[in-house]
């Protein structure tokens, strides 16, 4: 009771004092300046206890009026203002596309009820609530306190921001409702046009603003606010030039410089897409004029937007290249200089300086930009000068590195995936021609010229070494080294000999010999003969003399001069003079070089690249089944190309010396498609049908006929391969069919047949490697009955199989099937495959051997004239046998195990 009276006396007193004691009255009263403090508080007092008695309205308005804006609401404004700001801060505009006028990450992720998205707005929104809560005085219909419209307001703008937008647009379609004459009225428009907006309801925020600043005199940031959502209205709208006027009004009138910088760059941004490069440039110039009333990222994109618009045909190259380095130079541009030293690149790359454009490239990245859209572009330009400069290895690092940075799925992303991924049997085949082809030179040498070829190779190795020695460095330098290589030299001095392309024959220094002899000879200096045990250092304290003993001192000294890394016989002795290994890397090798060519002209249209693989293929001695075919392949370039003479030569080459081949026909008949009997489709549909009738050996043979005949064909040959692999699985067995699934996936493994080959040998092979029969099967259905034959002599199993299945067909045992199944080469079974258990299933057996079979379902067996049926009687042998334990003995082909178990079954029984 005394705080509020005293609450209440301090608010009449402020009241009477300014609407009811002027100054004159004051002036006139001796009296009233003579009254004390006291007294005035006392009758204050009594005056404010009689109008809370009465319930003065104007009293309890001014007091609620006051305490909502000095107190509630003050707060949740500088909640709201902390907020947005924190919101501008942390948001990370992509310039590189079009920017939104207003910031803000709009997520699609199912929230918690109590899950906010930013603190700061959730306690604007609380402290709104509290002011509508506490404060309304809503008394005959009218709202009597004058803030709560703002309060309205203010919550509705934390409601958007937590992105709860159907809430915070009945918070500003109440402010319209309940206040129109309200001084936030337009305020609470715009809002809910920005609503709107975020709601897609774009037509209907465009309609809204635009009756509004017709109708409405607004103030100048008001005005701004609702054309700049009009502008991103007509974004969303794809109407880009009717955006532009918008976004042009809103540049002009905004108070606020961060808005003015940022919405003139959007409008160079829109300029730019419609075409108008002048005109965009004369925008971000604008933005270059705010200088630092607006943030620098603006200033600084703007500056990269021009460059970017530079014409290098009529534009002043050297005032260009001078402003960027001023750029670069500025101390003010280190944050921006990841997109300096891009720009600065591209310069150089649009005027040929390529190893400038590379460097600059680096740096960009090694500036730790947080920009992964210009690191993805750095990459991908980087894979393509390295792919232009056929170092296919590096450039695939370069696209893999784009490729995190991308957005996966995306357009842009599939479209490079799959030119990485045909980089993959680019990079297989280039270093398998390159590798073969060093060999292969060397090797064709004679002793000499080798002799001379690798002293060469040695004496600047040993140049290196001992120029290092001599200063000083060596050990140094290789005490620095991390372990794996510390007995490597600097500058690849000590690594052995290198492929063509420059890169190191080995990355792991044990698979190179020569480190590996150098290796063992710096051990053994350093610290001497040691046995192969644990704590082999500290044996060594324990008894030094030992190692003394067993290490003269001669060994324990290195020379350069006796290392074996600079002795050319090291590297001479590792050279193949087998015919044999020679013929398997020759043979290697022009197949990388058809495989080349193919995917030079196919997959990246590089025909330049094409037709030389082609034609070293040729001069090379290829086998005949490479032939034709890169002779045809050099026919379709030369065609494409326009080069008329060649491509006749080679059609009349294919034509005259190799009329036979189906690529004669194609050039004889150039309107008429192949002959479907022809094709390698047909002839494979052809295969698959024979496998389908279980003549296994007539599809490996036929295989190994068309792998030949199409062996250049990359589309069908794994087909073929695939399709022999599961033949030689139901006629050998298991271990063959083992092998020859691990030989079509290592032979082709980026084919869809050498991927499922691969798939089959990791998951299938272990799931059926068990070749141990189940034992207690003989209660349990699908049993079969079988009679087996030899695959040699008359047609004896085919007619049983006829036979019973006639039999079967009178017994109306529609669930009972026959099939003739191939065992192996030399045997075959009669399967009735009986869906009962192993007794019934010996009752079949023993039913056909009677030789007379009757239908009594139904039937009177008392009349003696009932109708019976005699059949052959089938006196062949048989076994029974489950499901389960048939699909092992079919897969691991152990019939003979079988028999035994089931003969030591029987005894028991």
């Amino acid at each position: 009771m005394y705080f509020y009276l005293r609450r209440t006396i301090f608010v009449y007193y402020n009241t009477l004092k300014s609407k009811f004691f002027s100054y004159h009255t004051y002036k006139l009263s001796r009296l009233g300046r003579k009254i004390s403090q006291i007294g005035l508080v006392l009758l204050l007092a009594i005056v404010g206890f009689a109008c809370s008695r009465k319930k003065d309205k104007f009293v309890n308005r001014t007091w609620h009026d006051v305490t909502t804006k000095n107190n509630t609401l003050y707060n949740g404004r500088l909640a709201y203002d902390k907020g947005q700001e924190e919101l501008i801060q942390t948001y990370n505009d992509n310039f590189w596309e079009l920017l939104p006028i207003e910031r803000m990450i709009v997520s699609e992720d199912v929230r918690l009820p109590n899950e906010v998205l930013n603190q700061n707005f959730d306690r604007s929104e609380e402290k709104a609530v509290k002011a509508i809560q506490k404060h309304s005085m809503l008394i005959d219909g009218k709202e009597r306190n004058p803030k709560i419209d703002e309060a309205f307001l203010l919550l509705g703008k934390a409601r958007y921001f937590e992105q709860r937008f159907i809430p915070a647009l009945e918070a500003f379609n109440y402010i319209l409702y309940k206040y129109p004459t309200s001084n936030t009225i337009n305020h609470a428009k715009v809002w809910r046009a920005k609503t709107n907006v975020r709601l897609d309801n774009n037509e209907k925020a465009i309609e809204d603003l635009i009756r509004m600043i017709e109708q409405e005199y607004m103030k100048p940031q008001d005005y701004a606010d609702a054309v700049a959502m009009i502008a991103q209205a007509y974004v969303n709208l794809k109407q880009k030039d009717s955006a532009l006027a918008y976004i042009n009004k809103a540049s002009i009138h905004t108070q606020k410089f961060e808005e003015k910088g940022r919405y003139y760059y959007i409008k160079g941004q829109l300029l730019n897409e419609l075409g108008f490069k002048d005109s965009a440039n004369y925008a971000f110039d604008q933005v270059i004029d705010l200088n630092r009333r607006t943030p620098r990222r603006y200033m600084l994109n703007a500056y990269m937007a021009k460059a970017r618009n530079f014409d290098y045909e009529t534009g002043n190259r050297e005032e260009f290249l001078e402003l960027l380095t001023d750029l670069e130079e500025n101390r003010e541009n280190r944050p921006f200089l990841d997109k300096i030293y891009n720009q600065k690149a591209e310069y150089f790359k649009t005027l040929d300086s390529i190893d400038l454009a590379i460097a600059y490239y680096n740096k960009s990245l090694r500036t730790n930009s947080p920009d992964k859209y210009l690191e993805s572009l750095n990459y991908y330009t980087l894979g393509d000068i390295s792919f232009d400069r056929k170092r296919y290895a590096a450039s695939g690092k370069y696209y893999d590195s784009t490729l995190q940075r991308m957005i996966v799925d995306s357009k842009r992303y599939r479209v490079l995936k799959k030119k990485r991924d045909n980089l993959d049997d680019v990079i297989l085949y280039e270093g398998i021609a390159q590798t073969n082809d060093s060999i292969l030179r060397v090797s064709a040498m004679s002793d000499d010229e080798r002799l001379a070829y690798y002293k060469t190779y040695t004496d600047s190795l040993k140049a290196k070494a001992i120029a290092l020695q001599e200063a000083a460095e060596l050990e140094d330098y290789k005490n620095q080294l991390p372990a794996e290589r510390r007995f490597q030299q600097p500058q690849s001095s000590i690594i052995g000999p290198k492929t063509n392309n420059g890169s190191e024959a080995g990355k792991f220094y044990f698979y190179n010999q020569t480190t590996v002899a150098y290796g063992k000879t710096a051990f053994k200096r350093t610290f001497g003969n040691r046995e192969l045990q644990d704590n082999w250092r500290v044996s060594s304290i324990s008894n030094p003399s030992a190692v003394a003993a067993e290490v003269p001192e001669k060994e324990n000294e290195y020379s350069i001069d006796t290392d074996p890394a600079f002795d050319p016989l090291t590297y001479i002795a590792q050279v193949p003079t087998d015919a044999k290994i020679l013929d398997s890397l020759k043979t290697e090798r022009n197949f990388a070089y058809y495989q080349l060519g193919v995917i030079y002209k196919e997959k990246f249209q590089e025909y330049q690249l094409s037709i030389d693989k082609f034609e070293n293929l040729l001069q090379n001695d290829p086998e005949e089944r490479l032939i034709v075919p890169s002779k045809y392949n050099l026919y379709k370039i030369y065609l494409a190309q326009g080069d008329i003479p060649n491509s006749n030569t080679y059609k009349q080459d294919i034509i005259n010396n190799y009329g036979d081949s189906r690529y004669a026909k194609i050039l004889q008949n150039p309107n008429q498609e192949l002959e479907d009997k022809d094709s390698p489709e047909s002839k494979y549909n052809k295969l698959y049908k024979i496998f389908e009738e279980q003549r296994y050996a007539d599809v490996i043979r036929e295989s190994d006929v068309l792998i030949t005949k199409f062996g250049a064909d990359e589309d069908f040959l794994p087909k073929f391969e695939l399709l022999k692999a599961q033949a030689i699985g139901r006629y050998r067995g298991f271990e063959a069919y083992k092998l020859a699934l691990n030989f079509v996936a290592l032979n082709y493994p980026q084919s869809p047949e050498g991927k499922k080959a691969q798939i089959m040998y990791q998951v299938t092979i272990p799931q059926i490697e068990n070749n141990v029969f189940a034992v207690g099967t003989d209660d349990k259905e699908n049993h079969k009955l079988i009679y087996p034959f030899s695959t040699f002599g008359d047609n004896q199993a085919a007619a049983l199989k006829e036979l019973i299945a006639q039999i079967l067909k009178e017994l109306k045992y529609d669930k009972m099937k026959v099939s003739l199944d191939v065992y192996t080469k030399d045997q075959q079974f009669v399967v009735v495959h009986t869906r009962r258990n192993r007794v019934e299933a010996e009752g079949l057996a023993e039913l056909l051997s009677i030789g007379r079979t009757e239908d009594t379902r139904g039937v009177d067996l008392t009349k003696w004239n009932r109708r019976k049926k005699y059949y052959k009687k089938i006196e062949d042998n048989y076994f029974t046998i489950a499901s389960a334990n048939y699909r092992i003995m079919q897969i691991h082909k152990n019939l003979q195990d079988y028999d035994q178990e089931y003969a030591v079954e029987e005894e028991t029984e």
